[in-house]
């Protein structure tokens, strides 16, 4: 099992030298020759194969899942706005957050009833689905949408590649129907160009190095610490050390994934959302979240937040609405009352910096003011609390978490069990808030003023080569490395 996974990461060999280049080859020739139904069918069972290789039997639950969904899109679209579609909405919503709750959250539930009411249920025998969280937001998102009258194209291939869409189908960007939809009707969409090519490259060597090179070097630092601390008290140097490193690994991973993501997703013509926009440079705990896991604060915003009421009921209810709304994406990233409070304390947080900004817009702080030192003063202090909260995020079982916290205070000393630094602990937070993020990269270099010489680019053609370069580079770090990981959301 460990094997087929790797298939199916976008950091293997087999990914990289076998399915993509297939998968690329024959979607171009059957776009090429006019075939566009074809090239979609294409890309669909080359979906469903890649998502198959790791464990066959859950194809057939995302292909039920698509099916049903589906039905029940057409049937609300048919129906809406009546009290039928509201029922349909319901029923489809509750029917896939049962799945989603069964496979994610049956033994966590069964824990707690066990533990509260001394029970004696036997947990079950789970293998969670990958991606199941991020498939299942998204067709909840289409239910939605198709109530309120915004996704109202019902083209079944369509549907079925928006949902098995390879590049982000195991974890994320989770999208919405009237973002892909388009692109998957537009013919220019199957055909080759070089600049997509190019441009996807970039973005795809950009998240390979992320990962290879940064979030895999971090995480050994970054698991040392939170070992140790599942085992008894850290030291100051070995909880902040760890904490710092898993702060970065986590980013990189992530968001090396993302782009590679978005990369692959290009060089098929179809453009995918940002999911990070320098999230550590944020200036307060809101702007944090426009700026993290960008697609999954969109949704918890559209489709629970404003779903309760927003701030259209008043303060009170907006910062109740903002917690219930924290709550659910803390138990959405696992089945553990860490992730839970991770979320709270998010909720709290924000709610305080809504509370803050009301009282500077009426007391009129700051106003005038050029800030500069505020800004990077606010900067810094929200990087520390989102890097304190990652702890619980990270960490196994709140002893585990207690043990960190308290070593960040010095209660345990100040040395002790010798941590590793190195070049990477240093180089992660240059690259994250001094350098350009990966978007803004691309668009430098889009931006360029391309020379073209016997109808070549060569600008694009110098830029592919280099990037073809980097690319082979890091095929033969990933051949020397002794240790090939997952990325992180994939357990998510």
């Amino acid at each position: 099992m460990v094997y087929r996974l790797r298939f199916v990461l976008f950091n293997s060999y087999p990914f990289i030298c076998f399915f993509l280049p297939f998968t690329l080859g024959v979607y171009f020739i059957l776009g090429r020759t006019g075939w566009v139904r074809s090239a979609k069918l294409w890309l669909i069972a080359a979906s469903l194969f890649f998502y198959g290789w790791w464990n066959p039997k859950f194809v057939s639950l995302l292909i039920a899942s698509i099916c049903l969904n589906y039905a029940c899109g057409f049937l609300i679209g048919r129906t809406r706005p009546s009290r039928q579609a509201r029922y349909l909405l319901a029923a489809g919503v509750v029917a896939n957050l049962v799945c989603l709750g069964y496979f994610k959250y049956a033994n966590f539930f069964i824990e707690n009833y066990d533990h509260l009411f001394s029970g004696n249920f036997s947990l079950i025998n789970i293998t969670l689905p990958l991606g199941i969280s991020f498939y299942t937001f998204t067709q909840i998102a289409f239910l939605v949408d198709v109530y309120r009258g915004i996704a109202v194209e019902f083209d079944f291939a369509n549907y079925a590649l928006f949902v098995t869409y390879f590049p982000h189908l195991i974890a994320g960007p989770i999208l919405h129907h009237k973002q892909m939809m388009p692109q998957f009707a537009e013919r220019k969409t199957y055909r080759v160009r070089a600049d997509n090519l190019v441009i996807g490259l970039t973005y795809f060597c950009m998240g390979l190095v992320k990962k290879i090179l940064l979030a895999d070097h971090l995480s050994s630092v970054a698991s040392g610490a939170f070992a140790a601390s599942e085992h008894g008290q850290v030291s100051m140097l070995t909880a902040w050390v760890g904490a710092f490193a898993y702060t970065f690994q986590l980013y990189f991973d992530f968001s090396g994934y993302c782009d590679m993501a978005i990369g692959i997703s290009r060089m098929f013509g179809v453009v995918l959302p940002f999911n990070f926009n320098s999230p550590y440079k944020a200036a307060n705990i809101i702007d944090f979240w426009r700026r993290w896991h960008m697609t999954l604060s969109a949704f918890l915003r559209d489709y629970v937040y404003i779903s309760l009421g927003g701030n259209r009921l008043g303060h009170v209810r907006r910062h109740v609405n903002l917690m219930a709304t924290m709550f659910i994406g803390g138990l959405w990233h696992g089945a553990s009352w860490t992730f839970v409070v991770w979320g709270v304390l998010h909720g709290i947080l924000l709610v305080i910096n809504h509370l803050w900004s009301d009282l500077k817009q009426q007391w009129r702080i700051g106003v005038g003011s050029s800030g500069t030192v505020l800004r990077y003063t606010s900067v810094a202090v929200t990087f520390l609390c989102v890097m304190v909260l990652w702890v619980f995020f990270r960490a196994t079982t709140f002893s585990s978490a207690w043990n960190m916290l308290s070593g960040m205070t010095g209660a345990s000393g100040v040395s002790g069990q010798i941590v590793k630094l190195d070049f990477y602990l240093l180089a992660a937070p240059i690259l994250a808030f001094l350098f350009p993020n990966s978007q803004e990269w691309v668009a430098k270099l889009e931006g360029l003023q391309l020379k073209s010489v016997f109808g070549i680019r060569i600008g694009y053609a110098a830029w592919g080569l280099t990037m073809g370069a980097v690319l082979c580079s890091c095929l033969w770090t990933l051949l020397m490395a002794r240790h090939k990981s997952e990325f992180l959301y994939f357990q998510f």
